[in-house]
C-alpha cells in the first residue's frame, strides 16, 4: 500500500505486459476520443463510462489477458475490464492500481450454467481499480455491468427487493447503486467479497500470485464451451430474459 502517493505514483503510470497501453488499438482509441485534451477529472470520468457501457459484461478466455485483447473483444468480467480500465487511465495519466479479492461465487449464480455452478469453485478471483484523482484514492467497481445489462436486472427486481446477490451483481442498493462517475467511490459487487488480497501495482502482481484455480480438463472446457454459454446467458438477460435462480432473502 501507498502510505505516501505523491512520492511513489510514477510506477503507477507505467505500461506493462497486460496494461499495454502503447498497443495501436489503444493508442487510436485515445487520440481519437481526445481524452486528453480534458481536465483530469473529465479523463477519469470517460474513461470510465466507456469501459462501463462500451465494453460489454461477459467473459473472456482467461483473465490475465492484455487490455488490448479486452478491447479487441468488447467484451470483459471484473478482471478482464478492470485490466482496460487501468491500461486507459494510465494511457491519459492517471496513476492506478488494482485491489484483489475473491467474491462467493453465489454472486455468479444465474450467469454460471446450473451445472457448472453446481461444481464451481466456491471464491471465484475478484477485483476492482484504486485511481489517485484529486489527492485521493478513489474506488471503483461499478464499471463491471454495463447500464443496459444492469437496467434488465433493476426491472426484474426492484422495487421489490433491494438487496441482490446472483447475476453477476451483490449490492444492497439495486435501485440506486453507486456506479455512475461522480468522482466518488462506485461498487456493484462488493457484498460478495469474502477474501481480500490487498493492493498490487499491475494486474501482472496480482495474477503472478493468485489465479483462478482450474483443472487442465475444466480450464479447456471453460475456454472453449462454458465461457460461451455464459456469454449467451448475459446477452438474454440484457434482452430482459431473466432466468430464475434461488435468492438469499
Amino acid at each position: 500500500m501507498l502510505d505516501k502517493p505523491n512520492t511513489q505514483l510514477d510506477a503507477l503510470l507505467k505500461e506493462t505486459s497486460l496494461l499495454n497501453f502503447r498497443a495501436p488499438t489503444i493508442r487510436k482509441l485515445v487520440d481519437q476520443r481526445k481524452w486528453k485534451d480534458l481536465s483530469p477529472f473529465d479523463r477519469a470520468g470517460v474513461v470510465y463510462d466507456f469501459v462501463r457501457n462500451e465494453i460489454m459484461f461477459g467473459y473472456n478466455k482467461a483473465d490475465n489477458i492484455p487490455a488490448s485483447q479486452v478491447l479487441a473483444d468488447g467484451i470483459g468480467q471484473c478482471n478482464t475490464k478492470g485490466t482496460l480500465l487501468m491500461a486507459l487511465m494510465r494511457a491519459v495519466g492517471i496513476p492506478c492500481r488494482l485491489h484483489g479479492f475473491t467474491i462467493h461465487k453465489e454472486l455468479q449464480r444465474g450467469v454460471v450454467p446450473e451445472l457448472v455452478y453446481k461444481i464451481a469453485p466456491e471464491n471465484i478471483l475478484h477485483s476492482w481499480v484504486e485511481i489517485w484523482l484529486e489527492d485521493r484514492w478513489i474506488n471503483l467497481e461499478g464499471f463491471i455491468l454495463d447500464e443496459a445489462f444492469l437496467t434488465a436486472l433493476q426491472k426484474e427486481f426492484a422495487p421489490n427487493r433491494q438487496s441482490l446477490c446472483g447475476y453477476g451483481v451483490g449490492t444492497n442498493c439495486l435501485s440506486v447503486p453507486q456506479v455512475d462517475w461522480q468522482g466518488e467511490d462506485t461498487y456493484i459487487q462488493k457484498t460478495g467479497i469474502n477474501n481480500d488480497f490487498g493492493i498490487y501495482d499491475s494486474p501482472d502482481d496480482f495474477f503472478a500470485d493468485h489465479m483462478q484455480a482450474f483443472s487442465p480438463v475444466m480450464k479447456v472446457l471453460y475456454e472453449n464451451g462454458i465461457r460461451h454459454v455464459m456469454n449467451w446467458k448475459t446477452n438474454r438477460i440484457r434482452a430482459g430474459k431473466v432466468p430464475a435462480i434461488p435468492l438469499r432473502d
